[in-house]
Parts: structure tokens; C-alpha cells; sequence
């Protein structure tokens, strides 16, 4: 991927004009090819049409809404990166549209810069923006974990196994995983992950937006979430990964 963001197609889907246009200059003037959807219908049409490598995506839209788009779209990919763009700015409406898949969370007003900003980090860690590997593909890690079973994570073709049963995981949780999971043991802070994973930091990023994904990681991976085995935190500090 060009780090321009040149050929790289986004998704704006707001039903405010001065919204899609202002991002659309923004993103336009970076490099990128951008779409606008008005709605909720308009944005699932786009995203089965037009294959955006990124979404952005308002909460309040009209016909469906902002959350059953990101539902929908996570139902039919894990790895097509979703931007929220909301006007709501409470803890819960953060935490729900990153529960339900988002890989960030933009409150308005926004930062057109920081906008894409965002939208360059989301397509770094994407498997949609990763080219052709030109070294040996590296070996999977192999975490057995009698009686729970194994987890095996193939960082060459980017799948979770546990038990012997595949795991689907969105590009985001992926490259968390495989980031702790590569220094087991290591304790990371909610900083440092986002510096690491997101390309990003705490002056314009939540941190919540960590404990997130790692809270869906749990559930997609451990038997018990509430008692993780491989996923564990450090009360205080953040987060490491037991083998």
C-alpha cells in the first residue's frame, strides 16, 4: 500500500453533507479514492458493490442504523476496517461500536488531518493493505495448553486455531494477539499496545479501546473469559500473554 494512500478506496457514510464533505476534501487531497453513502442502505450497497478497503462510519444514519451496518459488515468480513465517526462521545457508545467490531472510534467534531491520520493506521494493520510477503513466511506460534487444548496463531496466513477449531478474528485482534503472543510474558501497557498495534497514542486515542479488543479477544479465545489463560492482565500495568 502506498503510505499516500494512493489507489486506497474509503468509505465515508454519514447523513450529514457538510460531514462527507469535509472528509472527503480532506481524504481526497491525501490521496485516497472516496465513495459517500448517505444511509445506513446506501452504506451496505456500497460496502457488497464497491469493496472499500475502509469504512467510515456514522452512528445515527437513517433507513439502517450506524451499529447494524458494523453488524452486518462484521458478519459478512473480519478484516475490512471500520471506523466509527460519532457524535456520541459516552464511555458506552464507545465501547459498543468497539464490542461490535470497529477497529477506532472518531468523536465529532474531528481533525480532518487526524481523520486520516486514522484511516492511514487502520490500513497499515489490515490484511488488505499488507503486500505480497517477499521473505519466508514466519512459523506459527503453537501455544499447547492441556487440558484446555491448543492455540495456534499462523502469523504467514493470519489465522487462529483453538482447539482445532478456527477462530475469526478482525485484522485488529489479530495484531494484538500476535503482538503479545510473539514476547510471551512480557507486560505491555495500554499505551504501548496502542503505539505498537495502532500506530497511535493516548493524546488522540482511547485507551479503552485496547482493553476492548482484549476483552473480545478473551472471549473468542478462552474457555472462561472472566479466568483468562493466555490473555492475561497485570492489575495496574496491562496486559501479557502465558503460553
Amino acid at each position: 500500500m502506498p503510505s499516500s494512500g494512493t489507489h486506497a478506496h474509503v468509505l465515508v457514510v454519514d447523513d450529514d453533507e457538510d460531514v462527507r464533505t469535509l472528509a472527503r476534501w480532506q481524504l481526497e487531497s491525501e490521496g485516497f479514492e472516496v465513495v459517500t453513502a448517505a444511509d445506513g442502505q446506501a452504506a451496505l450497497d456500497a460496502v457488497a458493490d464497491g469493496r472499500p478497503d475502509v469504512v467510515l462510519l456514522d452512528l445515527t444514519l437513517p433507513l439502517v442504523a450506524g451499529l447494524d451496518v458494523l453488524t452486518h459488515i462484521r458478519r459478512r468480513s473480519a478484516d475490512l476496517p471500520v471506523i466509527v465517526v460519532s457524535g456520541r462521545s459516552g464511555e458506552t457508545d464507545r465501547i459498543i461500536g468497539l464490542d461490535l467490531g470497529a477497529d477506532d472510534y472518531v468523536v465529532k467534531p474531528f481533525s480532518p488531518a487526524e481523520l486520516a491520520a486514522r484511516v492511514r493506521s487502520v490500513l497499515r494493520r489490515s490484511r488488505r493493505a499488507e503486500p505480497a510477503p517477499t521473505a519466508p513466511a514466519p512459523e506459527p506460534v503453537t501455544v499447547p495448553a492441556p487440558p484446555r487444548g491448543g492455540l495456534v496463531i499462523d502469523r504467514a496466513t493470519r489465522t487462529v486455531t483453538v482447539r482445532g477449531d478456527a477462530v475469526e478474528l478482525t485484522a485488529r485482534e489479530f495484531d494484538l494477539l500476535a503482538f503479545l503472543a510473539a514476547s510471551p510474558r512480557h507486560v505491555y501497557t495500554r499505551d504501548q499496545l496502542l503505539e505498537h498495534v495502532w500506530q497511535s497514542s493516548s493524546d488522540w486515542q482511547e485507551p479503552a479501546t485496547v482493553t476492548q479488543h482484549v476483552h473480545r479477544l478473551r472471549r473468542k479465545l478462552e474457555r472462561d473469559p472472566d479466568r483468562p489463560h493466555w490473555l492475561r492482565t497485570v492489575r495496574g500495568v496491562g496486559y501479557r500473554f502465558e503460553p
